[in-house]
């Protein structure tokens, strides 16, 4: 049976391939599931659209993460910490916190989970820290712990 596949299946074809496959394949797993439709001139240029349509998301989503990344590169953010002996923190710096810190300072909501910071900040200094927006996407920021006093109220 010839079917158009409408997703990809990974070691089996990508979404707008044209296959044959076995019919029971097709009627008992591939039809009830959508993953693919029988090929005629309609589901083949519909499906077209739809790719084409998906492909400019992508560029545009991809444009706009470049845009944020040119915005964070290089920008530096102070995040004050109780200190205790040897320059250690009182807790920890997290990924949850530089997010807020960005958010305050740049304006720019990033989702903690972006943030590769392999493990809690523990202790003053200047960290460089990436931010996964994508795959390909990277920009890097400086976080700089420094002591909060002890009067201080912040």
């Amino acid at each position: 049976m010839k079917v158009i596949f409408l997703e990809n299946i990974p070691g089996i074809a990508n979404a707008g391939d044209i296959k044959e496959v076995a019919d029971g394949y097709a009627r008992n797993y591939l039809i009830p599931k959508k993953l693919v439709a029988f090929v005629n001139p309609e589901t083949t240029s519909e499906l077209k659209a739809q790719l084409q349509a998906k492909t400019n998301q992508q560029v545009k989503k991809e444009v706009e993460l470049a845009e944020i990344a040119r915005q964070l590169e290089g920008k530096e953010v102070s995040l004050k910490a109780k200190v205790g002996a040897k320059n250690r923190l009182y807790g920890s710096i997290t990924s949850a916190d530089i997010a807020a810190e960005l958010q305050n300072t740049i304006g720019i909501t990033i989702d903690k989970r972006k943030i590769e910071l392999i493990e809690p900040i523990r202790e003053l200094g200047n960290f460089d820290i990436a931010i996964r927006l994508s795959k390909d996407i990277i920009p890097k920021v400086k976080v700089l712990v420094i002591e909060r006093k002890a009067d201080s109220s912040d």
